[in-house]
C-alpha cells in the first residue's frame, strides 16, 4: 500500500515539475544497516519516495531551493532533515533513523493473522520495540510489559511470585500468549511460562485488546500477546546483555547468528536468571520475593528457498526451580510440615515453525507443540502437573479485486493431567482431560476505496466437550486523511476454563476448591473505537495520540468466590452478566531537541452483575496510567530514561470482616530511572535505580501473609461447623492464605549493566 501510494505521488509530480533536474539520494540506514522501505517525503510538497530493498532511495526533477525532508520507517523514530539543492544537481544524502521505542509508529504487525502496516491494520495493534524495554531493563516479558498502558503484571501469590498478565483489567486467562503468531502460553504455563523468553531475541511485541477469538480461538478473550522474535538473517552476529541488582538478582541474555551452509541462518538465544538472596525485611519469617534459579534456550533456523519461499523452525527449552517461604528453609524440608516452603520445578520445550507450500499461491502451514511439565509442593501438598499442546494450522491468503482474503483451517490437541481429583474418576481412576478442538475460519478484508477498508470474519470451532462454537468480528478503518484514522470493531469471543492449570489458588492447598456445577464456556460480546492522529511539526518534531473507547459484554463468566468461606474458593457460572469497559489514550512526542515522551492513561469499570447486586471483582483497579520520558544528550553519549507507572485502589481478598488487613489497596506508583551511556562503537553502560520511592504493599499493613506464623494451621481453632475462631495465638480468627498480594514486595534497589552488540 505504501509503495501504491508513492507511485501515485511520482506520477502526479510529472506534470508539474518536467523540466527539474535537480536530485537527492542516498541510503536509509540504522547504523550500518539499511532499511528498507522507509517513507521519504518532501514537506510542503508534493514529492516523495520509498526506499528500496538496498535502502537505496532517489528522488528525482526537484526544483532549486531549501526543502526539509521527513524519513519514517516501520519499527524508527521519524527524523527531519533541512537541505538545500541547486538546478542540475545529484545530492548525495545518507539518512539514518534511530529505533523507535515508540507503540504509535507504523510497524510490521500481524494483528489481522498476516503482516500489514500499522497504519493499513483495520484492527487496532499496539507494537513494542526491544528499545522501549530497554527503558527499564528486566528479566522477563512478565516484567518487562509494567509500562505499557492497560496492561498490568499481577502477581497471585505472596510466597512464589507466580502472576499473569491483566489486559484492561481482566484476568490473566483471558489473554492469549503468542510466539511469532503460535499458541504457546496458555493453561499451565500461563502462571509459569511467561519467564525465560531471551529478550535478545525479540523483535518487537504486539498487543491487541479485545476478543480476538475469530482468528485465535479459545483464550483471546480480553486480548492477545503476540513475542515476534527476530528473524536469523537480520539478527546481529552477537549480542550479550547482562546485569544484576543491588538486591543479588543476576540477568544474562545471549544471541548468537550462525550460518549453517549457503541455505541457512541460525539463531541462538540463552537466558540465564538467579536470584539466591533470602531478604525478610517485613519479618514475617517469609523471604520478601521467591528465590530462583531459570535457564532458557532459544532457537531459530530459517531457510532459503526458491521464489524467496518462507521455511523456519524454532525451539526454546526452558527449566525453572523457584522457591518461596520460610527463610530458614531447604530441600530436606520439601514436602513436609516442619518448614512452610512454596517449590516449583518447571520443565518446558516448545517447538513452532512455518512452511509456505511450494505452490504458486501463498499457502501456509504453520505448527507448534509445547510440553510443560511441572513438580511442586505448597507446604505439604503436593502437586505434580503436565500439560501438553500441539497445534496445527493452514492458511491461504488470496486478494481477488479489492477483496484480501485469508481462508484457514486449524487443529489444536490438548493433553492434561496432574495428581488432583480434577483428572480422576468417581473410582479414583487416573483420566487425564485431552480436548480436541478442529475449527475453519475466514476473513475478508474489502477496500471500499482508498480510504474505507471493511473486514469480515467468522471462525467455527468444534470443541470434543463443549461441542459447537461460533466466533464472528466486524472491523471497518477510515483513513481521513494521511495523518488521521478511525477504526470501529466489534466480535465475540469465547473460552474455555480449567481451574486446575489457571487458578493458583486452587493448587496451593490453602484453600479448598468447590465447583457448584458443571461449567460452562465463557461468551463474550465486544465494541471497540480507536482513533489515531499523527502530528509532524515544521521543526522536526513529532506527536501522535492514540484513544480508545471498549465495552465488553460477558454470559456465563466463572468468578471465584473468595469471601463467602475463607477456607475454600467456590466456581459456578454468573446467573447474570459481567461487564469490562473503559477509556485509554497513549502520547507519543518526538521532539527535536532528544526528548521523547510516552506516556498513556486508562479508565477501567468491571464489574458483574447477579440477582441485581453490583460486584467489582478482586484486584482490579480502577484507573493506571504509564509513561517514559527519555532525553538523549548527544555530546556526552548519555542518554536519561525516566520510566513508571501508578494504578488506583482495587477490592483485596481479606478473609473476612475479623481481618485487619485494608479492603482497599492504595494508590500505589513504580518508578524507575536509568543512564546509559553509548560512546563506545559497540558497547553500551547502563545503571540506575529501580522503585525510586521504595514502595511495597505492606507499608501499612499489620501483615500480608495471613497467619504465616503458623502456615500448616497446628494452632488453628475452628467451631462445630469447620470455621475458624479467635484465640490468643490467632486474635484475628484467621488461617493461614498467601493470597493478600497485588504488587511486588520489593522495595528500591540500584541495578548496573553491560550490553554488546556485533554487527
Amino acid at each position: 500500500m505504501r509503495l501504491l501510494l508513492s507511485i501515485f505521488v511520482l506520477i502526479g509530480c510529472l506534470n508539474t515539475v518536467l523540466a527539474q533536474t535537480s536530485v537527492i539520494q542516498g541510503t536509509v540506514k540504522s547504523g550500518t544497516k539499511p532499511i528498507v522501505f522507509a517513507s521519504i517525503a518532501v514537506l510542503n510538497s508534493r514529492f516523495g519516495t520509498s526506499s528500496d530493498s538496498e535502502g537505496r532511495y532517489r528522488i528525482e526533477k526537484l526544483p532549486p531551493g531549501k526543502y526539509t525532508l521527513m524519513v519514517s520507517a516501520m519499527g524508527y523514530g521519524p527524523v527531519s532533515k533541512d537541505v538545500t539543492v541547486i538546478d542540475n544537481q545529484v545530492l548525495e544524502l545518507d539518512l539514518v533513523l534511530s529505533e523507535a521505542s515508540s507503540t504509535i509508529s507504523e510497524v510490521v504487525v500481524s494483528g489481522t493473522m498476516k503482516e500489514v502496516s500499522r497504519l493499513a491494520s483495520p484492527v487496532p495493534v499496539e507494537v513494542y520495540s526491544p528499545a522501549f524495554f530497554r527503558k527499564n531493563p528486566t528479566p522477563s516479558i512478565f516484567d518487562a510489559l509494567q509500562n505499557v498502558n492497560g496492561v498490568r503484571p499481577q502477581l497471585n501469590c505472596n510466597v512464589c511470585n507466580t502472576g499473569d498478565i491483566h489486559i484492561n483489567g481482566l484476568e490473566g486467562p483471558y489473554t492469549m500468549i503468542l510466539i511469532d503468531g503460535m499458541p504457546i502460553v496458555s493453561g499451565l504455563s500461563s502462571v509459569y511460562g511467561l519467564s525465560g523468553i531471551p529478550n535478545a531475541l525479540i523483535e518487537r511485541v504486539e498487543i491487541v485488546k479485545g476478543p480476538a477469538s475469530s482468528l485465535y480461538g479459545s483464550e483471546a478473550v480480553g486480548g492477545l500477546i503476540n513475542i515476534i522474535t527476530k528473524k536469523p538473517e537480520n539478527a546481529p552476529a552477537l549480542t550479550a546483555d547482562v546485569f544484576s541488582t543491588s538486591w543479588g538478582e543476576l540477568n544474562t541474555d545471549l544471541g548468537i547468528k550462525l550460518k549453517a551452509g549457503k541455505y541457512a541462518d541460525i539463531l541462538t538465544g540463552i537466558n540465564y536468571f538467579n536470584y539466591s538472596n533470602r531478604i525478610d525485611n517485613n519479618d514475617d519469617n517469609f523471604t520478601d520475593i521467591a528465590l530462583q534459579d531459570r535457564i532458557s534456550v532459544f532457537q531459530k533456523w530459517s531457510f532459503k528457498r526458491k521464489e524467496n519461499r518462507l521455511l523456519s523452525l524454532a525451539g526454546r527449552y526452558n527449566y525453572e526451580d523457584r522457591w518461596g517461604g520460610d527463610k530458614n528453609w531447604d530441600r530436606s524440608f520439601r514436602g513436609g510440615t516442619e518448614r512452610y516452603a512454596e517449590s516449583i520445578y518447571t520443565n518446558r520445550w516448545e517447538l513452532l515453525g512455518t512452511y509456505q507450500l511450494p505452490l504458486k499461491e501463498p499457502v501456509m502451514l504453520a505448527f507448534s507443540l509445547n510440553d510443560h511439565a511441572q513438580n511442586s509442593v505448597y507446604g505439604n501438598t503436593l502437586y505434580n502437573a503436565r500439560q501438553k499442546i500441539a497445534f496445527g494450522q493452514l492458511s491461504w491468503d488470496k486478494k481477488i479485486n479489492g477483496h484480501d482474503l485469508l481462508l484457514g483451517t486449524a487443529l489444536r490437541y490438548t493433553f492434561y493431567n496432574d495428581n488432583t481429583p480434577a483428572t480422576a474418576s468417581l473410582n479414583n481412576i487416573d483420566q487425564p482431560d485431552k480436548v480436541w478442538l478442529p475449527g475453519i475460519f475466514i476473513q475478508d478484508e474489502i477496500s471500499l476505496s482508498l480510504k474505507h477498508k471493511v473486514l469480515l470474519g467468522i471462525r467455527y470451532d468444534y470443541n470434543s466437550v463443549h461441542r459447537h462454537i461460533l466466533t464472528p468480528r466486524i472491523a471497518y478503518k477510515w483513513n481521513i486523511n494521511d495523518n488521521n484514522v478511525l477504526r470501529v470493531n466489534a466480535g465475540t469471543g469465547f473460552r474455555v476454563v480449567s481451574l486446575f492449570t489457571e487458578e493458583h489458588a486452587a493448587i496451593t492447598g490453602s484453600r479448598e476448591v468447590v465447583v457448584n456445577q458443571k461449567l460452562e464456556p465463557e461468551r463474550s460480546y465486544n465494541a471497540n473505537l480507536n482513533f489515531n492522529k499523527k502530528i509532524y511539526f515544521e521543526n522536526g518534531s513529532f506527536m501522535s495520540i492514540d484513544a480508545s473507547a471498549w465495552y465488553t459484554y460477558f454470559n456465563n463468566q466463572i468468578i471465584p468466590d473468595y469471601l463467602t468461606n475463607p477456607d475454600q474458593i467456590i466456581y459456578s457460572n454468573l446467573n447474570g452478566y459481567a461487564v469490562s469497559r473503559g477509556l485509554s489514550a497513549n502520547l507519543d512526542v518526538d521532539l527535536n531537541n532528544g526528548i521523547k515522551i510516552l506516556a498513556g492513561a486508562s479508565l477501567l469499570d468491571v464489574f458483574s452483575k447477579q440477582n441485581n447486586i453490583l460486584v467489582r471483582p478482586l484486584l482490579t483497579e480502577k484507573w493506571m496510567g504509564t509513561w517514559g520520558v527519555s532525553y538523549k544528550l548527544t555530546s556526552s553519549h548519555v542518554t536519561i530514561d525516566y520510566t513508571g507507572n501508578i494504578y488506583g485502589p482495587m477490592r483485596l481478598p481479606r478473609l473476612g470482616d475479623s481481618d485487619p488487613r485494608s479492603e482497599y489497596s492504595p494508590v500505589w506508583s513504580l518508578q524507575n530511572i536509568q543512564l546509559t551511556y553509548g560512546g563506545f562503537k559497540k558497547l553500551e553502560i547502563y545503571g540506575g535505580v529501580k522503585n525510586l520511592l521504595n514502595w511495597k504493599p505492606g507499608k501499612n499493613e499489620p501483615f500480608l501473609i495471613a497467619n504465616s506464623r503458623d502456615p500448616f494451621d497446628k494452632n488453628v481453632h475452628r467451631d462445630a461447623s469447620g470455621g475458624v475462631i479467635s484465640s490468643p495465638e490467632n486474635p484475628y480468627a484467621l488461617s493461614f492464605d498467601p493470597g493478600y498480594v497485588y504488587a511486588p514486595n520489593q522495595g528500591i534497589r540500584a541495578f548496573l549493566g553491560l550490553r554488546y552488540t556485533l554487527r
